[in-house]
Parts: structure tokens; sequence; C-alpha cells
């Protein structure tokens, strides 16, 4: 039985480079190009293979970039699952300025799905759900998939074991909240624009996440908190999991590296506070590493020992 399989609607092959200072007109004298496979749960694949877990990345992908992506996959040993598209998987391009160790982020959209491939795709993943311990639905949408995709595949789910775990924003999040997932990870920037107001104190999160769970929204919110570490609540209560200090070099896959710690290890079948607490050390390893290189496995488990030593 395949324990996780995490699902990317819009993947991406992300493009890096060094120059000394970023400036309009002038050329740019860059290093050489770097090119890695990303997007929300095909990080967190990667991330799990990282930390010496297995996983599945599903993913839709077409074109000479989709050709690309599967080919990085393969190079990185994670098995993967591409549903063919017509248009082209997106790139991702970013830029570290040596000068003033800024990093610059360049987006791009997706392409434009048809309805019956994001349709075919569900249908896919309804039949592999049926041999799943948990499916990790991450990152944005591309063009042509409606906002409630992720709420579909928690109506696939339902009458089977998986648990869905859903890290994702904006009208995506609003629309799975209509449905009952295993787990939501959202950001406390997203949370804030879920609930349309900013946070001032942390009962405010403790609040509204235990708001949710006992809503039926999702069994476990783990909601993370950038450098402070992440807040986690379930039906037993709440907590704060402050984050170790350590020396930032990127701070590219650190949320997808907290989402592959926790889901491996409640996979490995350790309890919810433990789980939690080694996705936050991943998320803090993730930020440790340059680039989009994510977690080590030994800095997460480091940072792991450290932090139950604290407690």
């Amino acid at each position: 039985m395949t324990a996780i399989i995490t699902l990317t609607a819009n993947p991406t092959v992300d493009k890096s480079t060094t120059t000394q200072q970023v400036v309009p007109e002038n050329k740019l004298r860059c290093a050489a190009l770097q090119h890695e496979p990303g997007g929300g749960g095909i990080n967190v694949s990667r991330a799990i293979h990282q930390l010496g877990g297995d996983s599945i990345a599903f993913f839709l992908a077409g074109g000479p970039n989709g050709r690309i992506l599967q080919s990085l996959l393969n190079e990185q040993q994670i098995v993967c699952h591409p549903h063919p598209i017509a248009g082209w998987t997106r790139e991702s391009f970013s830029v570290y300025e040596n000068a003033t160790t800024l990093q610059y982020r360049f987006v791009m959209p997706g392409p434009d799905v048809q309805p019956a491939e994001w349709q075919d795709a569900l249908n896919e993943l309804g039949e592999m759900a049926r041999n799943v311990d948990y499916i990790v639905a991450s990152g944005s949408l591309p063009p042509g998939v409606p906002v409630d995709f992720y709420a579909r595949v928690a109506r696939l789910v339902r009458s089977t074991n998986t648990r869905l775990v859903v890290d994702t924003s904006g009208d995506a999040l609003w629309e799975t909240l209509n449905e009952s997932v295993f787990m939501l990870k959202p950001n406390i920037v997203e949370l804030e624009t879920l609930m349309g107001h900013k946070f001032t104190e942390q009962a405010q999160i403790h609040d509204v996440a235990s708001e949710l769970i006992r809503d039926g929204k999702c069994e476990i919110m783990l909601i993370s908190l950038g450098a402070q570490g992440a807040f986690v609540a379930s039906a037993q209560g709440g907590e704060f999991l402050r984050a170790p200090t350590v020396p930032i070099q990127s701070k590219v896959g650190a949320g997808d590296s907290m989402v592959g710690g926790a889901v491996l290890a409640l996979a490995q079948g350790r309890s919810t506070h433990e789980a939690m607490l080694y996705g936050v050390a991943a998320g803090s390893a993730a930020v440790m590493t340059p680039g989009s290189l994510l977690c080590r496995r030994e800095d997460t488990e480091m940072l792991f020992a450290q932090m139950k030593l604290a407690q």
C-alpha cells in the first residue's frame, strides 16, 4: 500500500541563478543556471525523500517543460505519476543578489487546463486514493482549474480511509472549508487573508483555529508562523511550537518541508504532537540550505532532538 501521494496541479520547473546586483537596463552577468522540480506537492515529495521516506508525486504535466520536470524528478529518484495535459508546464525564475543577499522570485501563472484534463486527473486520483494513507494537495491552481478543485478531491476520498492534507491559499483554501479534511496547513498571512483581518495576539490564532476544528473543517490545523515556528490545533487543544534559531540561506520550500516532515512522521505512526514538531524541524532545516534544496535529514533530526529537549 502506498502511504503518501502528493498532488500538484500547477507544478513548475524552477530556474535559479545568482548575480552581483540587480539593476535595470544593464546586462546582468549571472552564474550557471540551476534547474529544480517545483510546485507545492512536488516539493513535499522532495522533502519526504530527503527525510528518508517515500511518496508518489502526482502532477499535471505538458509540453517540453513537463518532460524536463519528469526528468528532474527521476534524477532525484522521486517516484512520479504525471497526468498529461496539452499546455506547457510553467517555469519560475529566481535570482539571488550577492550584494544584498536578497532573492528576487518571478512566478508564472501556469498553463490553461481544459475541463476534460482536470476531470480526468480527478478520476485517476480517485482510483489511486483507494490504496493510499495520505494525499497531500499543495500549491496554487493553474488557469482553467476550478477553485473548488481541492474540495472535489475531499469529496473523492470521503468514502475511503485516505486522509487529505491541504496546503493552499485564497479562494482554493476558502472552498476547501466547505468540506471536511484531515489537515489544513495555511501560513499566518494566508489565514489572516481568509479571516479578513490581522491577528494582534496569539490568543486570536488559537481561537480561530479552535473554531475551525469545532466546526468540523479539519481534524488538525497546522499554521506556519515563519521564524516563530507554528501553531497546531486539534480536538485535544492547541499549542505553539517555537522554531529553533538557525542560519538562514533561503526560505524557499520551508512550508513544503514542514508539511512533508509532518505527514511523513504521521505515516510512520508518530503522535500528532511529535509529527508536528518534526514538521517544524524540517521547515527550519529547509532555510539552512541554499536555493531550493529543501531540508536535509541530518539537520532535521538534529533540530528535532533539540526541540524535544527544550520542551
